[in-house]
C-alpha cells in the first residue's frame, strides 16, 4: 500500500453528517426500495473503509464493490452486511469470495458454470445476482441467453438471489437517451416475465443507478445501486428535481484541505513553477500548498483558471501544478504560514466542487473524486 502523507499538512475530510444526510435524502426518493451503497474504487475516492460503515450506519441496506479485494478490505474492518460484487470475477477468485460471504455477479455462461463448480466442491451455497445486458454491452448475459444460464444456476448450491441490469445514459436529458433507457427497461421486464413463467422469481431486482433512482421512478424496484449521489453529487443537473420535490438536496461529503507551508514576495514579471508558463502581472505574495498532481490535483487545472480557498476567498494558482505542491497567488493579502487552504470543498460562503474541477478539466466528477491519491489521508469528521 502507498504510504499516507500523515506527516504533512494535507488531508481529506469525509463528513459523516453529509453521508447521513445524503442517505436520508435518497431514502426519501426511493421509498420502500432498498439502498445499496456503491463503495467501489475506494469509496469513489472517499475511503471505502470509512464510507462503507458510515453509509450502513446511516441506513443503507448493503454495499457494492467491483473487486474481490475491495470486499475483503471491508470484511477486515468488521462489515458484516451483504456486499455485492458488481462484476463477474475470475474462477480463481471464487473461493476467496465465497469464503468471505461476498455476493457474486454472474454475467456469462462460463461464469455460471464456474460458480456452480466451485460451490459444489465447497458444498456451500453461493449467493448470486444475474446481470443481464440490455444495451450497455460491457458485461452481462444477453436476454436470449438468460434461460440457458439460469438453467446452469439451478443447483442446490446456488441461491439466485437477484437479477439486474445497468444504464449507460440514464443521466441524459435528451429524447434519444430517454428512449434508449426506456427500451432497456422494456427488455429487462421481458426477461423478468420469461423467468416468472418458468417459476424463477429472484428476491432482489435492480436497474437503478444514481441517475435511474432520481430520474426514472419506474426503475425503483426492490433495490437501487447508488454511487455518485451517495457522495453528494448529481450525475446531471436535471436530476435534482426528484430531490427538490421532497425539499431536500445532496451535500458533498469530501473536503480536501491543506495548510500554507511557504510564502515569498515576488516582483511583477516573475514566472513561478515548472515551465515558467505565466508571469505575475504585479508584485504579489505567492504561497506554497503541499498538494499536487500525485495527490489528485489535475495538472490541467492551472491553464483552466482553477482557484483555491484561503480565509473564505478565492485565489488563483500562480504556476503549473507540480507533483507535490501548488503555488497560489494571494496578491497583497495577509496570508500566514499554517493558514488553512481548501482545495476542494466549502470554506465560509465559497465552495469549490468536484463539478467545477471537472468542468475546468474537461472530464466528469466521478473521475475527479476517484483520482484522489492513495497517499492522501482520509479522516472521518463530525
Amino acid at each position: 500500500m502507498p504510504a499516507e502523507g500523515v506527516h504533512r499538512p494535507a488531508w481529506a475530510e469525509i463528513s459523516r453528517s453529509a453521508l447521513r444526510h445524503n442517505v436520508e435524502a435518497l431514502r426519501a426518493v426511493l421509498g420502500a426500495t432498498r439502498l445499496c451503497a456503491v463503495v467501489k474504487a475506494n469509496g469513489y475516492g472517499h475511503g471505502a473503509t470509512l464510507v462503507g460503515p458510515a453509509a450502513l450506519e446511516a441506513g443503507a441496506d448493503l454495499l457494492a464493490v467491483a473487486l474481490v479485494d475491495e470486499g475483503l478490505e471491508l470484511r477486515r474492518v468488521g462489515v458484516t452486511a451483504p456486499i455485492l460484487l458488481l462484476a463477474e470475477i475470475q474462477p480463481s477468485a471464487l473461493d476467496a469470495a465465497m469464503a468471505n460471504d461476498l455476493t457474486l455477479t454472474v454475467g456469462s455462461l462460463s461464469g455460471a458454470e464456474a460458480v456452480v463448480a466451485v460451490a459444489t466442491r465447497r458444498a456451500a451455497r453461493a449467493r448470486v445476482h444475474l446481470k443481464v445486458d440490455t444495451g450497455m454491452h460491457r458485461m452481462g448475459v444477453a436476454p436470449e441467453e438468460v434461460e440457458r444460464v439460469v438453467g446452469v444456476l439451478a443447483s442446490p448450491y446456488v441461491d439466485l438471489e437477484g437479477v439486474y441490469t445497468h444504464f449507460p445514459v440514464a443521466d441524459g436529458e435528451g429524447e434519444g437517451d430517454r428512449a434508449f433507457t426506456g427500451a432497456q427497461v422494456e427488455r429487462f421486464d421481458a426477461v423478468l416475465a420469461d423467468l416468472a413463467a418458468r417459476g424463477v422469481a429472484p428476491r432482489q431486482v435492480h436497474l437503478a443507478n444514481s441517475a435511474g433512482s432520481l430520474g426514472y421512478p419506474a426503475t425503483r424496484r426492490t433495490l437501487a445501486r447508488v454511487g455518485l449521489a451517495l457522495y453528494g453529487y448529481l450525475p446531471a443537473a436535471w436530476l435534482a428535481a426528484a430531490l427538490e420535490e421532497r425539499g431536500v438536496a445532496l451535500e458533498p461529503a469530501l473536503t480536501l484541505r491543506a495548510q500554507v507551508v511557504a510564502r515569498r514576495r515576488l516582483a511583477a514579471g516573475e514566472r513561478p513553477s515548472y515551465g515558467r508558463r505565466r508571469e505575475l502581472a504585479r508584485a504579489s505574495t505567492v504561497v506554497t500548498v503541499p498538494f499536487g498532481y500525485a495527490d489528485g490535483y489535475p495538472r490541467r487545472l492551472f491553464e483552466a483558471g482553477a482557484e483555491v480557498l484561503i480565509g473564505g476567498r478565492r485565489y488563483p494558482l500562480a504556476g503549473v501544478v507540480t507533483m507535490d505542491q501548488v503555488l497560489v497567488d494571494v496578491g497583497d493579502d495577509e496570508v500566514a504560514l499554517g493558514d488553512d487552504v481548501v482545495l476542494l470543498g466549502r470554506q465560509g460562503a465559497e465552495a469549490v466542487t468536484a463539478d467545477e474541477w471537472a468542468a475546468r478539466a474537461g472530464t466528469i466528477s466521478w473521475e475527479i473524486l476517484c483520482g484522489i491519491g492513495a497517499r492522501v489521508p482520509r479522516v472521518l469528521v463530525d
